[in-house]
């Protein structure tokens, strides 16, 4: 069989699972379309952009393959897709894993014996091997204008902490260097089933955001936040991050400063309280690095609210910036907003927005220099150079720090490492010696199925 996954973390952790049950039936993976029974092709649709991308992918396994089962975020819209490609095998909803199995099935019988064996304990995942996303709930019970992630994928539901905590565990014993929590609202975890108790290495855990990040903090390995709202309550995993226990590291999407287009767009947060939730949270941890993403052009924002934005920008001086000219999304009530803003407006201010993101991300990265980092190491390139990543980088969306004159190194490697430049967004530095954290033992790791290429 053959798999194409798109979109966000979220839906790659999806993928996995299905893969995982899939394998543990017996199936193996293709790499090319000619060479598998079925394409299964997993869609995005937060925005049209995306929306488009999934149809496109659709298009091209049906002409390349022909037997294609769709599923993810647009599947939801099951007459929508059918009424572009009538000829799709089967279409199912967002981590809908038993009926993606079921169509499987229809096509391509199960062996009668599979060999779970070819099952590795931690599942198949379609990261590098040294990092992997851990998926803590599914939904949201906020109703931001501008998303449409609740109709896709419902209110909030998080999973058992001792669920978590285990599935963490085993990640890290199969070698599993960092681990990226993920989800459409971290800092909500476990409101939705009242922070309900469950047992992890002979302790009961809550399900809520402290007690898990202390729980993961148990595991010796890096640990990344994700989507996370800047509730007060967020301020209790500062001293985790202070102690080293987890990575002083939090990705906050605040979307904008103008309370007035907070309010348009249904976000909760007074942004003066935030900025001063900001200030203690650096107090307490000097090293935190903030990454944040931000929508412009958004329906109704006037020239004034956009400089509120640059002025919060500089007050906050966040680290990590990404930034999107507001898109319209079909079925989100921002779409019928009045006053929306001319494209032009909107590039125009999305590019004078990222310069300003851009100097702040380079002021910070030069102070950097001559300070010793820990890092990870991603890959080892052909002319030697390790491509790493510090504690303030995420995999894929933030910056690198590349080193010279190391000798040894290998993917999944933690090292220090001087630095000696900086420019906006990325380090270069020097050895200053291995390190290795304490870390739960580590097992023998399986290599990793290359998929067709939209993984």
């Amino acid at each position: 069989m053959g798999f194409v996954s798109l979109g966000c973390p979220k839906a790659l952790v999806d993928s996995e699972r299905i893969l995982t049950r899939l394998k543990g039936e017996g199936y193996d993976t293709s790499a090319s379309y000619a060479g598998a029974d079925v394409i299964v092709v997993n869609t995005c649709g937060f925005l049209d952009s995306a929306k488009e991308e999934s149809l496109n992918a659709i298009g091209e396994a049906l002409a390349e393959n022909g037997k294609v089962i769709v599923t993810g975020c647009m599947g939801g819209d099951e007459a929508m897709i059918r009424a572009r490609f009538p000829n799709v095998a089967a279409v199912t909803g967002a981590h809908q894993y038993d009926a993606v199995m079921d169509a499987v099935h229809n096509i391509v019988p199960p062996k009668p014996d599979p060999f779970k064996s070819l099952v590795p304990d931690e599942g198949v995942r379609l990261t590098p091997k040294h990092y992997a996303y851990l998926k803590i709930s599914e939904g949201c019970d906020h109703r931001c204008s501008f998303c449409i992630i609740p109709t896709l994928r419902g209110d909030l539901a998080s999973r058992p902490v001792a669920e978590v905590l285990r599935e963490a565990e085993t990640l890290a014993k199969a070698g599993v260097k960092e681990l990226l929590v993920v989800s459409q609202d971290t800092s909500a975890y476990g409101l939705d089933i009242r922070y309900a108790q469950s047992e992890w290495r002979g302790q009961n855990w809550a399900a809520s955001f402290e007690d898990l990040s202390r729980g993961l903090g148990e595991l010796g390995i890096w640990v990344r936040m994700h989507y996370v709202y800047p509730y007060p309550h967020v301020s209790g995993v500062l001293p985790l991050m202070a102690e080293g226990k987890i990575l002083p590291y939090l990705d906050i999407p605040f979307q904008h400063a103008s309370p007035k287009i907070l309010k348009a767009m249904k976000r909760p947060g007074n942004q003066d309280k935030t900025l001063q939730r900001i200030e203690s949270w650096r107090e307490i941890c000097p090293d935190l690095t903030l990454r944040s993403t931000f929508v412009v052009g958004f329906p109704g924002e006037t020239e004034a609210d956009f400089n509120l934005l640059l002025d919060w920008m500089e007050a906050a001086q966040i680290d990590r910036v990404g930034a999107f000219a507001y898109e319209n999304v079909e079925g989100a009530p921002a779409k019928l907003l009045p006053d929306h803003v001319p494209e032009e407006v909107k590039q125009d201010r999305l590019a004078r927005f990222m310069a300003v993101a851009s100097r702040i991300s380079a002021q910070k990265l030069a102070a950097k220099v001559g300070r010793i980092e820990d890092v990870l190491v991603d890959e080892i390139r052909s002319d030697g150079v390790a491509v790493a990543r510090t504690r303030g980088d995420a995999p894929e969306i933030d910056g690198h720090i590349y080193l010279k004159g190391f000798t040894g190194l290998k993917a999944g490697d933690y090292a220090k490492a001087r630095v000696t430049r900086a420019d906006a967004y990325d380090l270069w530095g020097e050895p200053e010696g291995l390190i290795k954290l304490n870390r739960v033992p580590g097992a023998a790791r399986r290599p990793m199925h290359r998929l067709i290429s939209r993984v």
